[in-house]
C-alpha cells in the first residue's frame, strides 16, 4: 500500500508477529509457517510471558489463543488496551458466539477456530499487520503535528484556531483587535511553521488537531494606555 509520509517521519522497524499459545506444537507449527512466508515471529506459552517482554513501540500483531491458563486471551486483550493496543487475531478450539462478540467489540481483527488453514492464518495476519502499520503512521503524523503546534506563538495558535473555525481574515482581525495585514502575516507564518503547502492542507492539519474545539488562547497583554503590545 502506497502512503505519503509527512516531512520528518522516520521509517519504522520491521513488524513482528507475536504468537501466544500454551500448546508448544501449535506455536512451532504457526511460527514455522509465518517464517516461511518472510514474517518475523516471537513465541510465548503464556500471556504473562508475553507481557513481560512486550514493547508497545514495536510494530506487529498478536496471534492469540483465547483459552490460556492464568491470564486468558480476553484478559490479555483488555490489558493491552491499557499498555499499548496491538491488532489481535484470536484462535480458539472452542469458538462460541459470546466470546467472539466480546473479542471483536474490543477491537480484535479476526477470530479463527482451530485448526486453522495456513492460507487463512496468513491472510488474517497480513490484514492485522496492515491495520497496525496504518494506525502507527497516523499516530506518527499526529505527534509531528503536535510538535509543530507547540512551536507556535500564542497569537499564531489563536489565528489558526479561528481559521479552523472558518473565519475570514477580516473577521479574525476584528475579533482579535489587530490589523488585517497582521492576520495575513500570521497566516503566512502558520503555513511555514506547520509545513503546509496550501491553505487546504493547513485546514486539514487543524482538523486533525481538532482546534475548533480547543480552548481559546489567553488574551494579549496590554500597555498601561490599553494598547495591544506587538503581535
Amino acid at each position: 500500500m502506497n502512503r505519503t509520509a509527512m516531512p520528518g517521519m522516520f521509517a519504522m522497524p520491521s513488524p513482528m508477529v507475536f504468537l501466544v499459545d500454551d500448546d508448544v506444537q501449535v506455536l512451532r507449527a504457526y511460527a514455522r509457517l509465518l517464517r516461511e512466508h518472510g514474517l518475523a515471529t516471537a513465541t510465548f506459552e503464556s500471556a504473562e510471558a508475553f507481557l513481560a517482554q512486550y514493547d508497545a513501540s514495536r510494530p506487529g500483531c498478536l496471534v492469540l489463543d483465547v483459552n490460556l491458563p492464568g491470564l486468558n486471551g480476553l484478559a490479555l486483550q483488555r490489558r493491552l488496551l491499557e499498555v499499548g493496543p496491538l491488532p489481535i487475531v484470536f484462535l480458539t478450539g472452542y469458538g462460541d458466539v459470546p466470546t467472539t462478540v466480546r473479542a471483536m467489540k474490543a477491537g480484535a481483527t479476526d477470530f479463527l477456530t482451530k485448526p486453522v488453514a495456513g492460507d487463512v492464518l496468513l491472510a488474517a495476519v497480513h490484514a492485522a499487520l496492515e491495520q497496525d502499520a496504518a494506525a502507527r503512521e497516523e499516530s506518527s503524523k499526529d505527534r509531528l503535528l503536535q510538535q509543530r503546534l507547540a512551536g507556535l506563538s500564542a497569537r499564531e495558535r489563536e489565528v489558526l484556531q479561528k481559521l479552523a473555525a472558518g473565519k475570514l481574515n477580516k473577521q479574525i482581525a476584528g475579533e482579535l483587535g489587530i490589523a488585517e495585514a497582521t492576520v495575513k502575516f500570521h497566516r503566512s507564518r502558520l503555513m511555514e511553521r506547520m509545513q503546509a503547502h496550501t491553505v487546504a492542507e493547513l485546514m486539514h492539519f487543524a482538523a486533525r488537531l481538532d482546534l475548533r474545539t480547543a480552548p481559546a488562547a489567553p488574551p494579549p497583554t496590554t500597555t498601561p494606555e490599553g494598547l495591544h503590545r506587538s503581535d
